[in-house]
């Protein structure tokens, strides 16, 4: 392209500023939002492009022909998506490589218009969830009565936290009522005298909670210099961890269970 004129400048930083607003709600770190927002500008033919990132916005700012245009938007956050992610990775690769093609932006726009946002069944990721806490519990030593109970907590509270967070629930709140939920299952290898050590149960069945991917996108933006966000993911990451010791504790006293622990 040529000549871009100031529509298509304004195309173009919606764009830029589309594609650096999904990568933040879909789990991609700081580093990885500004490059590809940068790349896909200078793709679409501007001569400079500048990103700003906050925890819950991004400021974005387009310049062609020394014409400024900077536009703000509000993130919310979503579940991590990873495939979503290597798609915009993708488009974004295909237009760097397309050359003198004057319907660049069109392909460009429809191609974010296509994206595949599809998930896995809420019973499906329900069901993996609580294997892969079951699978915790067997090796930890827990036996196959523990592993069953644990399968079926992780389960429910999975199944309760995709429940909540499609009603957008507040996420906090949404970790207090499954970590509840998850430790009143797990507990009842206590009321009952299941298996071998209930501890092992109770431990296992908030396995889910643990915010893994968060907790490294909060460090490895503070390496790399994104100390704002970082620290706010950070925040956001141990303010979940809290709430998920809230929801444990709540069901310990409900269940009068005194001491818990290996």
């Amino acid at each position: 392209m040529t000549s871009i004129s100031y529509v298509q400048q304004q195309r173009i930083t919606r764009l830029c500023v589309r594609c650096g607003l999904l990568l933040m709600q879909y789990g991609a770190e700081s580093a990885v939002v500004v490059d590809l927002s940068k790349r896909l500008g200078f793709a679409l033919g501007m001569s400079s492009v500048e990103c700003s990132l906050n925890f819950n916005a991004i400021t974005l700012t387009t310049i062609c022909n020394e014409r400024c245009i900077t536009t703000t938007r509000d993130t919310i956050n979503q579940s991590i998506n990873v495939n979503l992610l290597v798609q915009i990775q993708q488009i974004v690769n295909k237009t760097e490589a397309t050359v003198d093609d004057d319907n660049l932006i069109d392909r460009t726009t429809l191609a974010f218009d296509e994206l595949d946002k599809t998930v896995y069944p809420t019973w499906l990721v329900s069901i993996f969830v609580g294997a892969s806490c079951a699978a915790f519990a067997y090796l930890n030593g827990g036996s196959w009565s523990i592993t069953a109970v644990t399968f079926i907590a992780g389960m429910v509270a999975m199944f309760t936290r995709i429940y909540l967070a499609k009603h957008h629930f507040n996420p906090f709140i949404t970790v207090i009522v499954t970590a509840f939920i998850a430790s009143l299952i797990g507990a009842t290898t206590y009321y009952f005298d299941i298996g071998n050590n209930a501890d092992i149960a109770v431990a296992s069945s908030v396995l889910l909670l643990v915010p893994s991917f968060p907790l490294i996108n909060s460090f490895s933006d503070i390496l790399k210099g994104y100390v704002n966000i970082g620290v706010g993911r950070a925040v956001f990451t141990y303010m979940l961890t809290l709430s998920a010791c809230v929801g444990i504790v709540m069901a310990l006293v409900l269940l009068r269970i005194q001491h818990w622990g290996f």
